[in-house]
């Protein structure tokens, strides 16, 4: 069992949490709760050891792992993948590599008296317990095991891992924590990036494998599949929950409202205490009662009512001006780069209003389909953009080409038309630049933060054909809702990659599968599809026994 004990930290003279206690067993999946900035990145980092509280201590006992992955990541590119990945089996390695030594020794030495040759006994003992005590493992097949599993090729593994992006150094950090099987795994956001298939792969490993988890994620699908326990950190403090997610919103939602009946119940009581002193407080024969009034409300205990983001906006795009009924029409499309195939023969039409999804595993083509579509590469066979379509694309990299030099606020300002003008600080607001941050620099923003700006502006411009690549990477719940209901309300054609199941559910009414080098359409929605891909596995996995 892991404690957490009072842990308490202030910045600044100003306490982002208080006298935090709780406990963490074996097979709890918990998931941390809480709006941007109160704190949960910051405990993850705390119970990790990477942070200290500024009071309070975690206890853990000495054997215990902790293995924590950030949300972002300094990696060293000195090895290949299956050479990085094979790290997390160090330590084991080491142990080995000394008792080999020691052993040596003892059969090469002959000062059998000395307390040299005896100390020597001593550790070979030590270490022969603790190497002997752990579970014979097959490093090799346990790497090749976990990187395919998270969308690693056999070919990936013989290749440097300063050649892959962030993303994917991400996934190589995410199968050294899995393969050291530690006693507790911290996870700050570790669906963002990875396709379905391996959020997939990660869940059954959470669940049937890892010993205790803790995790921050916007995920909703995914929280609600692996998680047994919700903590909540609002206002300083934390409310613990033994349920999942979905169940935690019902109880949460009761909370406050017994919260709210209490504080308004209480403000009444006051309101009229404080007329009844105020009416009294110079007639002579109520002296006593008004002060034994006063006395009461200098003592009382005011109810508080905790947080709730309460801006409730309808966001909704511009009436999108009429395209032709077929926006994209694409017949036998192959594109290669030198000699790798990304796929051949491509062949999809997209009509006017649809809404569907691009999915399949990283790599598979479903950017570079996109980046044909808007112009940006060269490819062999035809496509064309139908009549009037205007076309609003969201990149992954969509951060990086706003404005430095533009406060939040000019940013979209500047583009914003009509009616909406008079609504930006709400619209910010909705995005969680509130108060003070909408006159920020672009320049100095943070790398989600410049995502949630440029997914604004995106929304604001008047498109008929929607394009967006992974655009819920960093977005919070609250906001995915947001943008998901203005996506619905559209009235135009939307082409979606996201690896977001909650998020697709709902919005793509058909699936484009990207896989093996083609294009497979599938009329089902993103469930459905689901659903077929886990008989095909099945059917793949009996296919494979015989």
């Amino acid at each position: 069992m892991i404690s957490v004990d009072n842990v308490t930290v202030e910045f600044g003279g100003r306490a982002l949490f208080s006298d935090i206690t709780f406990n963490i067993n074996e097979k709890d999946r918990i998931a941390l709760m809480g709006k941007n900035g109160a704190g949960k990145s910051t405990l993850l980092k705390i119970i990790a050891g990477a942070d200290k509280p500024t009071r309070g201590k975690i206890s853990a006992p000495n054997d215990a792992v902790i293995a924590y992955l950030p949300q972002h990541l300094l990696t060293v590119d000195d090895a290949t993948v299956f050479e990085e990945a094979l790290k997390a089996f160090a330590e084991a390695q080491e142990m080995k590599n000394e008792l080999d030594a020691l052993n040596h020794q003892l059969e090469t030495r002959t000062d059998y008296d000395s307390d040299d040759y005896m100390a020597i006994i001593e550790r070979v003992s030590e270490l022969s317990e603790k190497y002997y005590s752990t579970e014979e493992v097959n490093y090799d097949a346990e790497v090749e095991k976990t990187l395919l599993g998270l969308g690693f090729l056999r070919s990936d593994f013989t290749r440097k891992t300063s050649e892959f992006s962030g993303g994917w150094r991400m996934r190589i950090e995410l199968a050294k924590i899995l393969l050291k099987t530690p006693d507790l795994i911290l996870l700050d956001e570790p669906t963002n990036h990875l396709d379905i298939e391996s959020i997939q792969w990660l869940e059954e490993f959470l669940i049937n494998t890892a010993k205790s988890v803790i995790v921050i994620s916007h995920d909703r699908a995914f929280v609600d599949n692996i998680t047994n326990r919700t903590i909540e950190i609002t206002m300083g403090r934390i409310y613990d929950y033994k349920v999942n997610y979905s169940h935690y919103l019902q109880l949460r939602k009761e909370r406050l409202e017994q919260q709210q009946k209490q504080y308004s119940d209480q403000q009444k009581m006051i309101a009229e205490t404080t007329e009844f002193i105020e009416r009294f407080k110079g007639t002579y024969s109520k002296t006593l009662q008004v002060q034994s009034r006063v006395k009461m409300l200098e003592k009382l205990d005011i109810v508080e009512v905790d947080e709730v983001d309460t801006s409730a906006l309808n966001l909704k795009f511009p009436p999108a001006p009429r395209s032709g009924n077929y926006p994209v029409i694409v017949e036998d499309l192959s594109k290669t780069y030198g000699d790798h195939l990304v796929f051949k023969n491509v062949s999809i039409t997209i009509e006017r209003g649809q809404k569907v999804a691009f999915v399949g595993k990283n790599g598979e083509g479903k950017s570079t389909l996109v980046k044909a579509i808007m112009g940006e590469l060269e490819y062999q066979g035809d496509l064309k953009i139908g009549h009037n379509s205007m076309i609003g694309y969201f990149a992954q990299n969509q951060a990086s080409l706003l404005d430095p030099d533009l406060t939040v606020f000019q940013t979209i300002d500047n583009i914003a038309v009509g009616e909406i003008r008079t609504k930006i600080k709400d619209i910010l607001g909705a995005f969680m630049f509130g108060g003070d941050s909408v006159n920020k620099k672009v320049g100095v923003l943070s790398g989600g933060e410049r995502t949630r700006l440029a997914m604004i502006k995106l929304l604001l411009e008047p498109v008929n054909l929607l394009i967006l690549d992974e655009p819920t990477n960093h977005l919070d719940l609250k906001t995915k809702d947001i943008l998901k209901d203005a996506l619905k309300a559209f009235d135009g054609t939307i082409i979606l990659i996201s690896h977001d199941r909650d998020f697709l559910d709902g919005l793509a009414e058909k699936v484009y599968e990207f896989g093996n080098q083609r294009v497979r359409e599938h009329l089902e929605d993103i469930n459905g599809f689901l659903r077929l891909k886990k008989m095909e596995n099945l059917r793949e996995i009996e296919r494979k026994a015989k």
